[in-house]
């Protein structure tokens, strides 16, 4: 394994909200950007940016000896080996330079076939390579979508390292395989656990007194989700679909009560998000049983009406079959499954295929990730900090949002926040006539 150095300062933040968060937001305003991880007036309350500055690096990870399936061997029938590099963006509490520029991350998504990939940018909150907090705090590990890059997610990255997290998204391809060729379709069904074990491992080990590594959390979105439910605790069905997709059997060694498969699991694991998380379906990866292994607690955010990944046999078959865990299911209703990244950039605005990577046809993609955010704050606060007040808003009063009474009267301010108290029944920091097409079920192992 190979690691790039890590610099880290001593220094840690003790004001309400740090001089250079507040001077990154200033310059993003002034320059007339959207940064995806500031949310707006509208946002539930728990959206809002913590008190942290954010610093962002790229670390260089090296996985010696991994299965190439794309290289079988004629005579053995197995994927030959070869290195697997990762690269790994960490996002942090920092302490910048008064005078540091934020970050403007760039990244390319496959274009509409035969067309070229097309390139999008968005900008930062975070200031590359800033001094980084020591603090202890947990750690993050995040996994993209099929064909998806880490620079799209910065809504939950810089958001989640502004309250105290250290965020690492890892860049599993760039981009993944094309989805033409089914071997290639099928890798990331392979590298999407193992990636997020070894990343873990590897940070774990490498990151010191900057992470806390007995806290962990994973959150993965579509093919990512796949992959933190399965290195969350679900193990995979070794007679299932999802071992046949995979040339060579390499994905058996991982499969439940096999040699490797504790390699993909992640130690010091307190919670999981999986958004439109892949692996039912026809994927079919874990079947009840495997389910049932899952002792992690679990957020799983879904839209109701999912062409990608299928509701019925996605998100709500995973949330009735993980009986052993903690569960939450928040969906979205008559959303589909654009639900992990940012909003379209402008470069994205000009071709329906290029939008439809990151805008749902019905939801504003800005209002999905305030609402994403509430809710996985308060989960990751409540399952990694041990923050017990966050229950008050996980435990909705009414399953449907739209059920919730506001009763008080016009001397509030407009946009107060519920406190799902004195006969309101809106749920807990949203505000009036902003809590609407929702819905939230708990279970209990």
């Amino acid at each position: 394994m190979k690691l790039r150095p890590i610099v880290m300062a001593a220094m840690v933040l003790t004001t309400p909200l740090s001089a250079g968060l507040v001077a990154a937001q200033a310059q993003a305003q002034t320059q007339g950007q959207t940064v995806p991880s500031r949310p707006g007036v509208d946002a539930p309350q728990l959206a809002a940016l913590g008190r942290f500055a954010v610093g962002v690096r790229t670390l260089t990870l090296v996985q010696p000896k991994q299965a190439n399936i794309l290289d079988i061997n004629p005579k053995t029938g197995r994927a030959n080996l070869k290195d697997r590099t990762l690269l790994v963006d960490i996002w942090y509490p920092a302490s910048p330079a008064a005078d540091a520029q934020p970050e403007t991350y760039r990244a390319v998504f496959r274009g509409e076939p035969p067309l070229p990939p097309a390139a999008f940018s968005f900008p930062g909150l975070a200031v590359r390579d800033a001094a980084a907090n020591r603090g202890g705090y947990p750690l993050v590990i995040v996994s993209h979508g099929y064909s998806n890059h880490p620079a799209a997610m910065t809504w939950l990255t810089e958001n989640l390292a502004s309250k105290g997290y250290v965020v690492a998204a890892i860049h599993h391809e760039d981009p993944d395989p094309d989805r033409t060729d089914a071997v290639s379709r099928a890798i990331p069904t392979l590298r999407r656990p193992i990636d997020i074990g070894f990343t873990a491992r590897s940070l774990q080990a490498s990151l010191g007194a900057q992470i806390d590594p007995s806290r962990v959390a994973l959150i993965g979105y579509s093919m990512g989700g796949y992959g933190v439910m399965t290195s969350g605790g679900a193990t995979l069905d070794p007679k299932g679909p999802a071992m046949g997709f995979i040339p060579g059997g390499a994905l058996l060694p991982y499969a439940r009560g096999a040699a490797k498969a504790g390699e993909i699991k992640v130690a010091g694991l307190k919670a999981v998000v999986a958004i439109a998380p892949a692996g039912g379906g026809a994927l079919a990866a874990w079947n009840s049983e495997g389910l049932a292994d899952m002792t992690a607690p679990v957020l799983l955010i879904s839209g109701d009406r999912d062409p990608t990944v299928n509701y019925e046999t996605g998100a709500l078959t995973m949330f009735q079959q993980a009986i052993h865990s903690d569960r939450y299911l928040l969906t979205f209703r008559e959303a589909g499954h654009a639900m992990g990244l940012s909003p379209a950039p402008a470069e994205m605005q000009n071709r329906l295929w290029d939008k439809d990577w990151f805008d749902d046809p019905i939801w504003r993609t800005d209002r999905i990730n305030a609402i994403n955010l509430h809710f996985i704050t308060a989960f990751l606060d409540l399952k990694v900090k041990g923050d017990t007040q966050m229950n008050s808003y996980l435990d909705v009063p009414n399953v449907v949002s739209d059920d919730g009474v506001w009763p008080y009267d016009q001397v509030s301010a407009y946009d107060a926040y519920s406190t799902a108290k004195d006969g309101s029944t809106v749920w807990k920091g949203f505000q009036r006539r902003h809590m609407r097409g929702l819905e939230l079920r708990h279970a209990a192992p």
